[in-house]
């Protein structure tokens, strides 16, 4: 799952580092803007579907269920796509002209013309979660909807198109992993036969993950949009490239999730929570644990990485330090959205999203003027962070399922403590660079788990985690295995 994650993570990254080196920070900017104008456009067409769709073709064993649920979310999302998209084209040029700097038409054309292909590949790849399959999951989202997305982007740069290769290279790329995915979910699902339907509990489930879906993705996109219309294109280029290595952190624990979310609400249908609250701390635990060599990288390091990565785009590193924070305690919270909305919490769910969004907003709205890439970055730090810490307060008092164990709380101690002195008197001697950036990864989990190894903190439920990834991948993992202690009837409460 982590490799899942990862493998797209990276993707997005190497498009980034693309755009933003081929580019200059002004076009750079603008072309985020039309992904940010995709990325909300495409969560609320999806109609709450991308949850309702996986939530129930997991509960089903009967085909025809399993069918009807991924055709009544797919036809729904699809025809919502396609009026939004009508809506757009018509008044392209009136969007493009609300920017601080004006986004060409042409090119906000190109990231609507991809609107329709995006939610069906989403649909897709919801009905792919559904069934609990990983590996179809990176074939269609990660090898082939980023995969293919960078090579196509690459020649139609080489060949000069400009910014606007990134819109068509949007378009080409949805379009073939719809394709992809359709024939991909087939077989795991016959397409072809009796359906039963259940729109009414689909709409009813779906509606409101709708609104809070998009309010959640105005978290992470608001703030760019509200740069593009407040300061010049160049500075939203260095936030860009600064929140887009800062995403990494979220990506560990959206890699944990994918399988998280079909596998809880299963548990949920069979009246395991329990289990479910075993499985809660100990892969809050485990994203913890991995996404930490990334925080000191990005909390210690965060000139040298952007200069590494981007270029001159250095001046970005504070606010790199800011998200990359906000996405690192919200990540140490859990999946606790997930499992709100495994349990059916939907409106829950939405209460929490419309709170952070408004208090994004106004942070924004205060912030920007005054200190600028910076005070959007304090602005998305501590909204994501205040999301996930009131939905895992709510899961907390619903259903008593949390993170703390005595070894878990002690692992969320020790780390930052060890750790963070260490790496800091590091730093005055050495510098991240592409070539030794992997090398401090590699080395800094390994003195995570050593830390931990030493401390007591490893229990035999940790293998939890390491099983679920070692039966997607068909590898086993012997070297963190050998610092799990057996089992011995000594569980941790």
């Amino acid at each position: 799952m982590l490799f899942v994650g990862s493998l797209g993570s990276l993707s997005r990254l190497l498009e980034q580092v693309l755009i933003g080196r081929v580019l200059s920070a002004s076009v750079y900017g603008r072309v985020n803007v039309g992904i940010a104008v995709l990325g909300i456009a495409s969560t609320i067409a999806m109609l709450g579907m991308k949850s309702g769709i996986p939530r129930y073709m997991s509960r089903f064993e009967d085909d025809r269920d399993v069918r009807g649920a991924w055709l009544t979310g797919t036809l729904i999302a699809i025809g919502a796509a396609t009026v939004l998209a009508a809506g757009l084209l018509v008044n392209v040029d009136w969007v493009g002209a609300q920017f601080e700097e004006p986004v060409s038409p042409a090119l906000l054309s190109l990231f609507v013309l991809a609107l329709p292909f995006v939610v069906g590949m989403e649909s897709v790849v919801g009905g792919i979660r559904g069934r609990e399959n990983t590996i179809y999951r990176t074939y269609v989202r990660d090898l082939f909807y980023n995969g293919f997305r960078i090579v196509v982007l690459a020649l139609l740069l080489v060949a000069g198109f400009g910014a606007v290769g990134a819109g068509y290279a949007y378009v080409v790329a949805a379009i073939g992993a719809l394709v992809v995915g359709t024939l991909l979910l087939n077989r795991l699902v016959p397409l072809v036969g009796p359906i039963r339907t259940h729109a009414r509990e689909m709409i009813t489930y779906s509606l409101p993950l709708m609104i809070a879906s998009t309010v959640s993705i105005l978290l992470s996109q608001i703030d760019t949009l509200m740069l593009a219309g407040l300061v010049p294109s160049a500075a939203v280029g260095v936030y860009s490239a600064a929140y887009t290595l800062a995403a990494g952190v979220a990506v560990i624990t959206s890699s944990f999730g994918f399988l998280y979310f079909p596998l809880t609400s299963r548990l949920d249908a069979g009246g395991n929570r329990g289990e479910i609250d075993r499985m809660y701390k100990v892969t809050t635990k485990w994203v913890y644990i991995v996404s930490f060599p990334a925080i000191l990288c990005f909390l210690i390091f965060p000139d040298d990485l952007l200069l590494a990565v981007f270029g001159d785009y250095a001046r970005g590193g504070t606010a790199l330090a800011i998200v990359a924070s906000g996405f690192f305690v919200s990540a140490a919270y859990g999946r606790s959205q997930d499992t709100l909305s495994a349990f059916g919490y939907t409106t829950a769910i939405l209460a929490i999203n419309v709170g952070a969004a408004t208090l994004n907003i106004v942070l924004n709205a205060a912030l920007i003027p005054i200190y600028g890439i910076d005070g959007a970055a304090i602005a998305s730090a501590v909204s994501y962070a205040s999301l996930n810490g009131v939905a895992l307060g709510i899961l907390w008092y619903r259903s008593g399922i949390n993170p703390f164990s005595r070894r878990s709380t002690k692992t969320f101690l020790l780390l930052p403590a060890v750790l963070l002195p260490a790496t800091t008197a590091l730093s005055t001697i050495f510098t991240v660079t592409l070539v030794t950036l992997f090398p401090f990864l590699v080395v800094a989990g390994l003195a995570s788990i050593a830390v931990l190894a030493v401390t007591d903190c490893l229990q035999p439920e940790d293998e939890i985690p390491i099983e679920l990834v070692e039966d997607r991948i068909g590898i086993r993992v012997p070297l963190i295995r050998r610092y799990i202690p057996e089992a011995n009837g000594d569980r941790d409460d």
